[in-house]
């Protein structure tokens, strides 16, 4: 027996993992697509499971939803997104990811020590910012910060 063209939400939920939520969730934001019977039921192409793959794979490695959403814009609608695809889309999201762990090793390496939050409490934190002179550069733990290249 061939295997249906459309899936329910059910059946899209069982074979991704992914909750029912999730993918209502997903559609909202218009990261996957599906279309209504005349029952007014979600009907989902096979393709959607590749593509809650790459969704579930991208935010597991810290992609943000709104970079996952500009990504997947670039794929053509309708077709199972192939090797060449994830191998587009992976190489895009390259660079912001080595940013990440870069900040995330800075991060480690200094949070023994303080976390930069600005405090000036700590007299013995080496990120410590006294009198506050790191407000001009901006908000936040300015010394965690990497800079952009």
């Amino acid at each position: 027996m061939a295997p249906a063209k459309e899936l329910t939400v059910g059946q899209v939920a069982m074979r991704s993992g992914v909750a029912v939520s999730a993918l209502h969730f997903y559609e909202a934001r218009g990261l996957i697509r599906s279309h209504r019977t005349s029952g007014n039921q979600r009907r989902y192409g096979r393709d959607v499971l590749r593509r809650v793959a790459i969704i579930r794979v991208a935010q597991e490695v810290g992609i943000s939803l709104a970079e996952i959403a500009a990504a997947l814009q670039s794929l053509p609608e309708g077709r199972t997104p192939t090797r060449e695809d994830w191998n587009l889309l992976s190489t895009g999201w390259r660079d912001e990811l080595d940013r990440k762990i870069s900040q995330l090793k800075k991060l480690r390496d200094g949070l023994t020590d303080c976390i930069g939050c600005g405090c000036m409490s700590i007299d013995k934190c080496p990120l410590r910012n006294r009198e506050d002179r790191l407000s001009a550069q901006g908000p936040g733990a300015r010394r965690l910060l990497v800079a952009e290249p």
